[in-house]
């Protein structure tokens, strides 16, 4: 790996924002675009900082490669995860950076920090069922579908995909 992960930095926090922005955005996984309701919270990485735990890989240079957002159950920041439970949320990867593994490697660091939590059984995420890549990577991981999870932050929408690997 070329690259480190770490916790966000308060100088990094616009910057991720703008990351995470634009990888949801240009995806095509906002369904509103820029006038999505969900694109000010993406942005908002200080308050994702306080409320919860925000990693990001870095390059040997000091350039922000991606970033995911960390919490428990029951934490603001969580969707479906229950206590004894984690999650993890907005994971986002820099266009140039796509296909270092930068992804992975977050998402790793997700399920180091879940098993090291006294109590918790089990990483959960949710996700667009048109996120194959990141789909791949879950599945690699070890994550598992769990349909009966499944929901949707928007009624009429599609529903979010529920995932969720035993720790």
């Amino acid at each position: 790996m070329d690259f480190t992960i770490r916790a966000v930095r308060p100088e990094e926090y616009e910057e991720l924002g703008e990351i995470t922005a634009r990888a949801y955005l240009d995806d095509g996984h906002l369904t509103f675009g820029e006038d999505d309701d969900y694109l000010p919270l993406m942005k908002d990485v200080a308050r994702r900082a306080v409320e919860a735990e925000v990693l990001v890989a870095v390059d040997g240079d000091g350039t922000l490669l991606g970033g995911v957002t960390f919490t428990t159950g029951g934490g603001e920041w969580a969707d479906i995860a229950v206590p004894g439970e984690a999650e993890f949320r907005l994971l986002a990867v820099a266009r140039a950076a796509r296909g270092r593994g930068v992804g992975e490697a977050l998402v790793r660091a997700c399920v180091e920090r879940a098993r090291a939590l006294d109590g918790c059984d089990r990483l959960v995420l949710s996700t667009q069922d048109r996120m194959a890549e990141a789909h791949r990577i879950y599945r690699r991981i070890g994550f598992a579908r769990r349909p009966e999870r499944d929901w949707s932050p928007v009624p009429g929408l599609s529903p979010l995909l529920a995932f969720s690997l035993d720790t």
